[in-house]
């Protein structure tokens, strides 16, 4: 990955460098190279396409992080804390270039078309996030949001990894939909964290989605279960709110039974997701995916 900067501006390099050392699970090229292990794919194919995919993560985040103006992610600062927006969003798409670039060093059509649909569903997801679901508290709206800005890149984790393995259609679809069920899990538990994590940890207000107008699934389940809460009916509403009102709205939400049920939701999905690999070849693959699995709906931050 770090590689994809050579002989180009170093002040890339750098920001490669940064982003790249600044941490994360590395989950979604973990996905990849284990589903595409277990299926008996080519290793360095893999290896190539988990790169592909970390970098796609990474150039999203990086226009995330502009878009949201988030000073902090994991605890260091976000490339628009240094740079311009001009500048961050030209890194951004240098590593976009450089990750489609690795997604046709695979030499397969399919993943390359399977890549470019992907990027294009997160970018639909983010102008409709943008332009559409702005205090929507409707759970549909909230499954294709989430579905486009996190479950669709891990969808591509394992089904891209499938087509790189000698498997039939069948198989690449059991495993994209392990990849649909874990990923879609994922961000329910990111949207609990929103309310449950500490600023100093998340590098942005507790509730931030809420504050911002997203109303994310804790929200959701809160809100059905308290319709009479001056707070909610303030929050629909649309009006402008006060940082003392909103505080306690997050308040009501992080101590409410909302955060059980999402996360209850998250373990359904992690449940549908560990039925489809059950029907897959015991091997060490295929354990340390269910393990992984697992994982998502126990971490922290």
């Amino acid at each position: 990955m770090l590689a994809q900067a050579d002989q180009h501006h170093p002040d890339l390099g750098a920001a490669m460098e940064h982003l790249l050392y600044s941490g994360g699970k590395r989950i979604r090229p973990a996905v990849a190279l284990l589903t595409g292990s277990m299926l008996g794919g080519d290793q360095k194919r893999l290896i190539t396409l988990g790169a592909s995919i970390e970098l796609l993560h990474t150039a999203t985040l990086v226009h995330d992080d502009l878009i949201d103006g988030s000073l902090l992610r994991r605890g260091i600062t976000t490339l628009n804390a240094q740079w311009s927006p001009a500048a961050t969003v030209l890194t951004g798409d240098f590593i976009f270039a450089r990750a489609a670039k690795l997604a046709a060093e695979t030499d397969s059509v399919p993943v390359m078309r399977l890549f470019a649909e992907t990027l294009a569903t997160i970018v639909n997801g983010e102008i409709t996030q943008m332009f559409t679901s702005k205090g929507l508290a409707s759970k549909e709206d909230y499954l294709q949001r989430i579905h486009a800005k996190t479950a669709s890149m891990f969808e591509l984790s394992t089904a891209a990894a499938a087509l790189l393995s000698p498997v039939d259609e069948f198989l690449v679809e059991e495993v994209r939909l392990f990849g649909y069920d874990i990923g879609m899990a994922f961000q329910i538990v990111d949207d609990v964290l929103d309310f449950t994590g500490e600023q100093t940890t998340v590098g942005k207000p507790v509730g931030s989605d809420l504050r911002q107008g997203l109303i994310t699934l804790p929200a959701l389940y809160y809100f059905e279960s308290n319709p009479d809460d001056p707070d909610v009916s303030w929050v629909l509403s649309g009006k402008a709110y006060s940082d003392e009102r909103m505080n306690k709205l997050v308040s009501s939400i992080r101590n409410s039974e909302a955060i059980e049920r999402s996360l209850d939701e998250a373990r359904t999905y992690v449940d549908c997701g560990l039925e489809i690999l059950s029907r897959m070849v015991a091997c060490e693959e295929r354990d340390a995916l269910v393990d992984l699995a697992n994982y998502i709906v126990r971490r922290s931050m």
